[in-house]
């Protein structure tokens, strides 16, 4: 195919925010993990697919396949629904713990 670009499970895209390696972002209703660090402004090259351990909101219970979403304004997974984006899936159980604040999820990719 001529017009083949990239397989698309990492893409490069300007970051709205200052993120270090590993930070999630969202550009527009692409969701992605950061592969390394960038200013805002910057380039970066950013994880579609896969799973990842993010930062999540402390003292919030996750059950593996609870659907996952990104709070934009806390820079943190939630399975808060309202006014966040849809990014995956749990993918193991959590504790609500007040240091419980790591999930694992499978991102889905899909905008």
């Amino acid at each position: 195919m001529k017009n083949y670009v990239q397989p698309g499970n990492t893409i490069t895209l300007t970051a709205p925010y200052a993120v270090t390696s590993g930070d999630g972002l969202l550009v527009g209703s692409i969701f992605g993990v950061a592969a390394g660090d960038a200013g805002n402004g910057e380039t970066v090259e950013v994880a579609l697919t896969g799973v990842f351990d993010l930062k999540k909101v402390a003292s919030q219970a996750w059950s593996a396949g609870d659907k996952v979403y990104w709070d934009n304004t806390n820079k943190e997974a939630t399975k808060t629904a309202t006014a966040n984006t849809l990014i995956g899936v749990a993918i193991e159980a959590v504790a609500g713990g007040a240091g419980d604040v790591i999930g694992r999820v499978r991102l889905n990719a899909s905008f």
